[in-house]
């Protein structure tokens, strides 16, 4: 579980790839990590969402890992049940939240989470291959 813990309040640049009509998607974004989710901000009406919508299971890659997982929509950044993830996000994207990309004003400016069910980690040279299906 240690390596886990590694990821938290990271802003890590990592791979996230939907589909649409059986064509793969593959973008980059900045995520953060917390027990077994990434979190994304992003935009409802944005090319990803709406293939998320259609098919919520993604797949997500940086340096040292890949996964699968399943893309859930939180909604606006700005709503109540929000608080907690966005001043966690807030505190990860520091360097840049502020940089007048994101509109917060706006309610499609969301939170994507991404629901791991199963991960590999490479560390050192060892394989980990981490099932979250139980959790």
């Amino acid at each position: 579980m240690c390596k886990e813990k590694a990821f938290v309040f990271v802003d890590s640049q990592t791979g996230i790839a939907t589909t649409d009509q059986n064509i793969p998607y593959v973008r980059t974004v900045n995520a953060y990590y917390e027990d077994g989710c990434f979190y994304i901000i992003t935009y409802a009406a944005s090319n990803k969402m709406k293939q998320i919508d259609h098919n919520p299971i993604v797949a997500v890659a940086g340096e040292w890992f890949t996964a699968h997982g399943k893309g859930i929509n939180l909604g606006w950044f700005c709503k109540k049940e929000n608080h907690e993830m966005a001043q966690k996000l807030r505190q990860a994207f520091s360097e840049w939240i502020d940089n007048g990309h994101n509109n917060f004003d706006d309610e499609n400016t969301i939170i994507l989470c991404v629901q791991l069910t199963e991960r590999i980690l490479f560390s050192h040279g060892t394989r980990y291959d981490i099932d979250f299906a139980g959790n």
